[in-house]
């Protein structure tokens, strides 16, 4: 996932103020603050997506966003891809998991969707799931709270002392992927705390 070629980078989430600061946002947040570090604008929308052209480290990237709900990400994401003629191989997606504690990062670099609606809706526009992926713990609800409610809900107090952590280590270990590859990322940040 090194190089001169143009890879492209995408944070999972759903559009509108409603959800900003959810748990299922927090893909957009890691993108967001990445294209901040980067001085990249994501200030163009083509196929349903805000994204933005730049470098990181020398190599160059585009940072999307789909603008559809999660479970819809997977076309406008596959429509810029084609567009930019960017290979599967070359997408790394970055999405929240509550199948992983919160403040842990796990860097993966094929499989399924594990029961993610956006993972889901990517696979399906590929037609694969042969793409990396950053994932990020959000935790799991407790007993009695519905799984889509916690996802869709807001960071606790106490987790969001720890959030702007989390959100910046997440962008340090994409940034890792990008530059210096999947097995170097996953060596570095796979399953530590943040």
């Amino acid at each position: 996932m090194t190089g001169k070629k143009l890879q492209l980078l995408v944070g999972l989430g759903n559009p509108g103020r409603k959800y900003s600061r959810t748990r299922h946002n927090v893909g957009f947040m890691v993108a967001d603050r990445i294209a901040e570090n980067f001085s990249i604008n994501l200030n163009s929308k083509k196929f349903d997506t805000e994204f933005g052209k730049g470098q990181i480290n020398g190599n160059n990237v585009i940072i999307a966003k789909p603008m559809a709900y999660m479970n819809r990400s997977g076309p406008p994401v596959l429509n810029l891809a084609k567009y930019y003629n960017i290979l599967i191989e070359d997408l790394l997606v970055i999405h929240d998991d509550i199948d992983l504690d919160f403040e842990r990062i796990k860097i993966k670099s094929k499989g399924g969707h594990g029961g993610h609606k956006g993972i889901k809706s990517l696979i399906d526009a590929f037609g694969s799931g042969d793409f990396s992926r950053i994932r990020i713990g959000v935790g799991r609800p407790e007993v009695q709270v519905d799984v889509s409610d916690h996802v869709l809900g807001k960071f606790s107090s106490g987790e969001k002392k720890f959030l702007v952590r989390l959100v910046e280590r997440s962008g340090e270990a994409a940034v890792n992927v990008l530059c210096e590859g999947i097995i170097k990322g996953m060596n570095r940040f796979n399953f530590i705390n943040i």
